[in-house]
């Protein structure tokens, strides 16, 4: 079977055997450390201590297939929450409690799950199959609450498969009750790649970009560091739609594969060289193709916040608005001294906010999918004028341009200075030659999730230092914990890591369960560059 496959058959299983999967995950063998389980008492204690408001909010979250308007008479076939995507945004105030229900009506047996992404949550909430809970089966329904506690920004997306590459996502705001920000309005801004119902569904994608590029003539595995896009004198041709498979359209011809969905040339010197993987026939801004943008409408001289979120599966965006500064506020939900600049670099599940004053016109939000040749675009109307077209360009995007690693962290959020307890090595390794991508050198294997964990203990001060081996750039998210980039740069849980750079960063081990550590590229996670994070018993 595929990768695709046995990861289905895998979730399936979990989810007839119930609670019992998480317990046949438990103490290790041979002499290793005994893991604490997401049920487990601490995990519970450790809730009860969070800061509650005593509200409650109720949400019903259906997944199901959904014809989706993408603006400009184009329509996709997808899955989303609600028949809409992004879903609709869920809003509480920190302290508040979240009952989510999540009903799964996706077609054809199809499991899911929902990881509330960037939240300091309980580990039995954190929606990661078959790590924290048993995959919610087609027809079934599964009620995730816990007690949201720290504001910012933050989103929601399934962590089975591939699957946050269709239309299930959608923005989680926690506001802070004691807002020390001072504006007019807000503008929640999600980016996204889309692929699905338009040329291949991300399953699709997974299964071509799996078969590697070993055929391909380019030489070497891909392990310790080729990445295997070096494909010689290309000159940066977008070969998305060539079959290279010497007649065979299922990528299986001799010395070949098919090349539907793989994108060849995409370069930028932000992200150290190789930009992405996939081709996206749209890159979407708030659900929106840039030929019938979504509108904000404001006036002149007002503050607006606006809280970006990346819910892209391989792409990078560079994003600016037209005829305007902008003042970064927060980076991952968590504040930083305030950077005025003309654009951000966000990477794949980061998110940021920032402030803006508006100005009088029409202008133009663009999302530049970085060294794609491609952009995402909305709008900005305060008064009369002519909207810019869809390929718009405007200065800011060459100006100066930020991104976390040039952050500070806000003095109120910086973590104390401490002596290091514990330093766990993490090599970003594999290539796209056999599309090996992993950890350590090991790909993550479902079948045996807490094979191989990265240990810490309650109430240590842990280094994690990311070594990217590899030739390409890579998001890495850790669940459940924000981290400082450094002695004092910004707290995050997702992080960009350039091709054969180190990045050192620091978390106090403060919430017991266990927590999966992953590149949030959603195809290279799937095939492997997961690890898990786990504390012990």
């Amino acid at each position: 079977m595929n990768s695709i496959n046995r990861r289905s058959a895998l979730l399936a299983g979990l989810a007839v055997a119930g609670g019992g999967a998480l317990a046949a995950c438990g103490s290790g063998s041979g002499g290793a450390p005994a893991l604490v389980s997401p049920d487990s008492k601490v995990v519970a204690a450790t809730e009860r201590g969070r800061r509650t408001s005593g509200t409650v909010r109720n949400v019903t979250l259906t997944a199901a297939p959904a014809v989706l308007d993408l603006g400009g008479k184009v329509t996709a076939k997808s899955w989303a929450y609600g028949g809409h995507a992004p879903g609709k945004e869920i809003r509480l105030t920190a302290g508040d409690t979240l009952a989510a229900e999540l009903s799964n009506q996706l077609p054809g047996g199809t499991t899911t799950s929902v990881h509330w992404h960037g939240l300091a949550l309980r580990a039995d909430m954190d929606g990661v199959p078959p790590v924290t809970q048993a995959a919610v089966r087609a027809g079934r329904n599964f009620t995730y609450r816990f007690v949201a506690e720290t504001p910012g920004t933050y989103f929601f997306h399934p962590h089975v498969g591939v699957q946050l590459d269709r239309g299930l996502h959608a923005p989680l705001i926690v506001e802070d009750p004691k807002e020390p920000l001072s504006y007019d309005d807000e503008w929640v801004v999600v980016l996204d790649d889309w692929v699905d119902g338009v040329t291949g569904t991300p399953d699709e994608v997974l299964a071509e970009l799996s078969r590697g590029m070993g055929g391909m003539g380019t030489g070497g595995s891909g392990r310790g560091g080729s990445s295997g896009h070096d494909m010689g004198d290309m000159g940066g041709m977008d070969m998305g739609d060539m079959d290279m498979s010497g007649g065979s359209d299922d990528g299986g011809g001799s010395g070949g594969m098919s090349m539907k969905f793989m994108l060849m040339g995409a370069r930028s010197d932000l992200l150290g060289g190789d930009a992405g993987d996939v081709k996206y026939p749209y890159h979407l801004v708030n659900g929106r193709v840039p030929t019938d943008p979504d509108v904000y409408t404001g006036k002149p001289g007002k503050r607006v916040r606006l809280r970006i979120v990346n819910a892209g599966g391989d792409t990078a965006y560079r994003v600016a608005l037209g005829g305007h500064k902008l003042t970064i506020t927060h980076t991952d939900g968590y504040p930083v001294a305030h950077q005025q600049v003309d654009a951000l670099l966000v990477g794949m599940g980061e998110r940021y906010d920032v402030l803006v004053t508006l100005a009088d016109g029409v202008f133009p939000l663009v999302a530049l999918a970085e060294g794609k040749k491609a952009s995402g675009m909305a709008l900005v109307r305060t008064g009369s004028g002519t909207a810019p077209g869809p390929t718009v360009r405007p200065a800011e995007l060459t100006g100066m341009i930020m991104n976390a690693a040039r952050l500070t962290a806000a003095d109120e959020v910086r973590l104390d200075t401490r002596k290091t307890d514990r330093v766990h090595r993490v090599e970003l390794t594999g290539g796209m030659a056999e599309y090996d991508w992993g950890i350590n050198g090991r790909r993550y294997d479902m079948k045996h999730p807490t094979a191989h964990p990265l240990t810490v203990e309650q109430g240590q001060r842990v280094r994690l230092d990311f070594v990217n081996k590899t030739d390409m750039w890579h998001p890495m998210h850790l669940h459940g914990h924000t981290y400082q980039l450094g002695t004092g740069g910004p707290r995050k849980d997702t992080t960009i890591v350039l091709p054969g750079r180190t990045v050192s960063v620091y978390f106090d081990a403060d919430n017991p369960g266990r927590w999966m550590l992953h590149c949030h590229n959603a195809y290279h996670g799937e095939a492997g560059m997961m690890t898990l994070l786990a504390y012990e018993a």
